[in-house]
């Protein structure tokens, strides 16, 4: 140690400055105490500061020692510190002048023993569980045949070559390998982007986009498998779209990402049979179902037969139904033939009977021109005994043309409403519509009994006469 003395008079008692006394102190400690592991508690940790750095308190009964951890030594610090968690440190002593403060300068933090590990993973494990981040509902099926399989592990252990193994034996797949460390510093680091760069990997036509994950390593002390306990660990695995099997250490091993993940396998070459069904046992379930199908079906076509002979026994001869049919329509074309005739008669008697009420045409003829005669006597009674009425008309109509027009009009349709009345009960307008007179001489035929075969009639039309003879 070098100090420049300052003489003061007859005090022979040296005297320093404060930044010697700093300096001589720093010197001093880190002198001696160049490399120290310290066990204590974390506290007074609040945040990691802007720079970078980190800054808190180990503890214990007796006494506080401040630390700092600089911001090039956090990546491969081995652990994030937290408030409560009881650590050791491996660092430097050292001294701040300035405050006149020691702390230590520390490299490497890791758990005081299982315990405090224990401890530290089941506090983020309830916290975690709160969050429901290990609920069932989250987890996702395991495709049945992946065609592509990723595997997050370290390629130099063992554990890569039991997984290719088994998966060559069972049922061979493309497999996509992702290097990471397993252990140690930065190892959770290394998982949590593994697992990221899978998941935002979208697949080319050469490299195609893996179907399932296994994260995997083999057996280790629970400080070795601490990575798989850290909280982004976690979180990533819960976060991935890809369904994720966690296959850490031996069977009695369990991390957090157990908790999380789809499916757990007590090891590495278990995930690997879970993740694929072996090649032989699909092919001898196709075929024990292929068997199946076929006496199935055997059975289905056996039943049909039974069952079209039991209905063809049951359904009559064709030939006798045809024949059947055959004599039904003969039996009712003759009846029909004769319900015509029967109908025909029935039809003429009903003429008859209606012809027979029917008056005589010389008869309604007779009185149809009886009662034009008296009509016309009316009229001309009428005419006489107005002459006098018609001749004073006509003076008055001499005098008034007019009043001799209207006359004339209101007579002129007078008359052609009589003549009208006369036409309509006249015979000859009878036969303009349609009809016939059927006389034989003089003498009308009114009834069809009257007449008989080979006999000549006369036909009266409106516009003249015609003969016919009568054949049926």
């Amino acid at each position: 140690m070098t100090m420049s003395k300052i003489p003061k008079g007859t005090n022979n008692v040296p005297e320093y400055s404060v930044s010697e006394i700093s300096g001589a102190i720093k010197r001093t400690l880190q002198g001696a105490f160049n490399r120290v592991r310290v066990r204590g508690e974390i506290t007074d940790f609040n945040k990691r500061y802007s720079s970078g750095h980190l800054y808190f308190s180990l503890k214990d009964p007796q006494g506080k020692l401040s630390g700092i951890v600089w911001k090039n030594v956090v990546p491969r610090l081995g652990l994030f510190p937290e408030n409560g968690l009881e650590v050791v440190a491996t660092g430097q002593i050292s001294s701040y002048g300035e405050r006149s403060n020691y702390y230590l300068q520390i490299e490497r933090m890791e758990y005081a023993g299982e315990g405090a590990m224990l401890a530290q993973i089941e506090r983020l494990k309830q916290r975690l569980t709160e969050e429901g981040l290990f609920e069932a509902a989250h987890k996702r099926p395991l495709p049945r045949l992946p065609s592509v399989i990723g595997v997050i592990t370290s390629s130099q252990g063992a554990v890569l070559h039991d997984i290719k193994t088994t998966l060559q034996r069972r049922f061979p797949r493309f497999l996509l390998v992702w290097d990471v460390p397993v252990q140690g510093a930065g190892a959770a680091e290394k998982i949590v982007e593994a697992i990221k760069g899978f998941d935002c990997f979208e697949g080319t036509e050469t490299l195609p986009r893996p179907d399932v994950l296994i994260v995997a390593r083999g057996g280790g002390s629970l400080e070795e498998l601490m990575a798989f306990n850290e909280e982004a660990v976690v979180r990533a695995v819960a976060a991935c779209r890809i369904p994720i099997i966690s296959a850490v250490g031996h069977e009695t091993d369990t991390t957090l990402i157990d908790y999380v993940s789809d499916k757990r396998a007590p090891t590495p070459t278990a995930a690997a049979e879970m993740v694929i069904p072996a090649r032989a046992d699909l092919l001898a379930d196709i075929t024990q179902k292929a068997a199946r199908a076929t006496s199935g079906l055997a059975r289905s076509v056996q039943q049909a037969r039974l069952r079209f002979s039991t209905i063809s026994a049951r359904l009559p001869d064709v030939s006798s139904l045809l024949q059947t049919e055959r004599l039904k329509l003969d039996t009712r074309s003759h009846k029909l033939t004769t319900a015509l005739g029967v109908f025909a008669q029935k039809q003429r008697e009903r003429f008859l009977r209606i012809e027979h009420r029917l008056p005589a045409v010389e008869t309604v003829l007779a009185s149809r021109q009886k009662h034009i005669v008296t009509l016309g006597g009316r009229l001309a009674s009428a005419l006489q005994g107005n002459q006098q009425k018609w001749n004073l008309w006509q003076e008055r109509c001499r005098l008034s043309p007019a009043f001799l027009s209207a006359l004339l009009r209101e007579k002129r349709s007078t008359l052609a409403g009589i003549a009208g009345r006369l036409e309509a009960v006249s015979p000859h307008a009878v036969l303009a519509r349609g009809y016939a007179l059927v006389s034989i001489g003089e003498k009308p035929i009114t009834t069809a009994s009257l007449l008989h075969k080979g006999q000549e009639v006369t036909l009266t039309f409106a516009d003249g006469t015609r003969t016919a003879s009568i054949e049926e």
